[in-house]
Order: structure tokens, then C-alpha cells, then sequence
């Protein structure tokens, strides 16, 4: 079975969500590859560029401050570490999502599983140091599994099984 054209506005929402899914995860997968081709002086030197003119129009300027601050900290083994992290993340998101896309049966629990453990991960990060940004991703992530979940019986009743 594969790709089909959405029918109505559930699959256009489903489609939209998971295809937004599926760029996360490419994302993180070039993440994951340029931090293992990069030693973490080079990624410090890359952030003072980006940063440094930000900084001169504003020295306390939070996001430039925190992440020249984080380049700074960065070691070989936290360098490895989150390269690995990202690749393994980037990996699985992909695979599901084009799997899902392909109405695959079997991709639609594992989907609805991963994104659980990636929100019971991050309801923890969020505990431990509360974002925006994280409270943003783990509210998409819960409309994502809401969606897949919908449309998992959808694909269930048409595929007959």
C-alpha cells in the first residue's frame, strides 16, 4: 500500500503534522552528522561568529549569551554523545514517518509508542528546566500522537483488517 492523496481535512492535518515530524527528524539527523564532523573548538568558533554580531548590538542579549556559554562547555565525549543522540532520534523519526506515510501498518503503534517516550522524556525535561520551546514541542508531539492515532483506525477499517 502506499502514498495516497488525502481525502479530507483529517488526512491533510495527519499528513501535515507527521510530514513536520519527518523534517524534525531530518534535521536532527544533519545535526547529528555535522557534530561528528566537528570538534567542539570549530563548533565554539562557529558560534562566536554567529553570535558576535548580536552581541555587539546587544552584550546581554539571552540567546546569543546562552549559546556562547554552551559552545563553551562543549567536549569531545558531549559532542559524541549528542551526535549519537540526534542520529539515533533523527534515524527513528524518519523511518516511521515515511513508513506512516506509506499507510504501513505496523509504523503506526510504533509511532504512537515513540512519540510517548519522547513526551515522558521531555515532561521531565520540562520538570527539571521548563522551556517554551520544549512545552511547544511536547504539545506537537501529543497532537501528532492524537492524529496518528485517529488515523491508524481510519487505516485499519479501509485496509480491512
Amino acid at each position: 500500500m502506499g502514498y495516497s492523496r488525502p481525502r479530507d481535512w483529517w488526512d491533510r492535518f495527519f499528513a501535515a503534522g507527521v510530514v513536520l515530524k519527518g523534517l524534525d527528524g531530518v534535521a536532527e539527523l544533519t545535526g547529528g552528522l555535522l557534530l561528528l564532523l566537528l570538534d567542539p573548538a570549530r563548533i565554539h568558533r562557529f558560534v562566536l561568529r554567529l553570535a558576535q554580531p548580536e552581541l555587539s548590538a546587544d552584550p546581554k542579549d539571552f540567546i546569543a549569551v546562552h549559546l556562547l556559554q554552551a559552545a563553551g562547555t562543549l567536549t569531545g565525549s558531549t559532542v559524541f554523545y549528542a551526535a549519537l543522540y540526534l542520529l539515533a532520534h533523527g534515524a527513528v523519526k524518519v523511518v516511521l514517518v515515511v513508513a506512516v506515510l506509506m499507510h504501513r501498518l505496523w509504523a503506526y503503534p510504533w509511532m504512537i509508542g515513540v512519540l510517548l517516550a519522547f513526551i515522558a522524556y521531555q515532561l521531565y525535561q520540562f520538570a527539571v528546566a521548563p522551556t517554551a520551546g520544549l512545552a511547544a514541542l511536547t504539545i506537537f508531539d501529543a497532537l501528532v500522537v492524537f492524529l496518528t492515532s485517529h488515523e491508524y483506525g481510519r487505516q485499519r477499517r479501509y485496509q480491512g483488517t
